[in-house]
């Protein structure tokens, strides 16, 4: 559960994901109202303004949906990384049925320990995976180690809402109503219970955009969506030595 901690926290989380991995997309349409798609091709418009040539890397792929909007530009490959094989098999599935196997690249492994050389990718992104880091400062520098200079990063997450009125409904509804989603079309309630209690003990946008800007991250901004409780962090990373 959310206080587990280190190890014990990892061990759980993948156990979980690939439990859900065959319901995690229809959930995931389900509670965004099918929005998770769109946040994602904006991110990814956000990434790409400007032109990159290059690899781009998934962190936290999962079923593979940045992976996939990522390969819908010509000029980039995508390499998707989570530390759940369930979750990357079904993604794998969906990239191949789509046809862009050529594109995309998967491989289990650990955000805090990525397998890459400096410099080697020209941008990267993270789709509802970064609260399931044990790390998360540790990991956000891994990305920035492995991105060339100018690359950026495009962080998609669930954030505690600090302000306004929708934080005391948006708390309530998370804790109660989204176990009991899951447990009815996933059979899985366990899991949508860790879901409200990792959001609750995670960043609010504005202190992930302080955190990045703590690592070295330049031209840090926050687009918000969903009342606040969804945002898009993004950063560059600097091209000075």
């Amino acid at each position: 559960m959310a206080y587990l901690k280190g190890s014990d926290k990892s061990k759980y989380v993948a156990s979980m994901f690939g439990r859900i991995s065959s319901r995690y997309d229809f959930l995931n349409t389900l509670m965004t109202a099918g929005r998770h798609h769109a946040w994602r091709k904006i991110a990814v418009d956000m990434l790409l303004d400007g032109f990159y040539e290059g690899i781009a890397l998934d962190v936290a792929t999962g079923t593979g949906d940045f992976a996939i909007e990522l390969a819908r530009s010509d000029s980039v490959g995508v390499v998707g990384l989570d530390f759940s094989s369930g979750m990357i098999s079904v993604g794998q599935n969906k990239i191949l049925a789509k046809g862009i196997g050529h594109r995309v690249s998967n491989l289990v492994g650990d955000a805090h320990m990525l397998p890459f050389a400096d410099e080697t990718f020209a941008c990267a992104t993270v789709g509802f995976g970064v609260r399931n880091f044990i790390d998360l400062p540790t990991a956000i520098r891994e990305i920035a180690r492995v991105l060339q200079p100018g690359g950026r990063i495009a962080i998609l997450e669930i954030v505690r809402i600090e302000k306004g009125i929708f934080r005391y409904l948006f708390k309530p509804y998370f804790k109660y109503v989204t176990p009991w989603i899951g447990a009815v079309f996933a059979g899985e309630k366990e899991a949508y219970t860790y879901l409200p209690q990792s959001v609750e003990l995670f960043l609010s946008a504005r202190e992930m955009l302080e955190l990045m800007l703590e690592i070295g991250m330049e031209d840090v901004s926050i687009k918000k969506f969903a009342l606040g409780s969804v945002a898009i962090v993004s950063g560059r990373k600097s091209r000075d030595p």
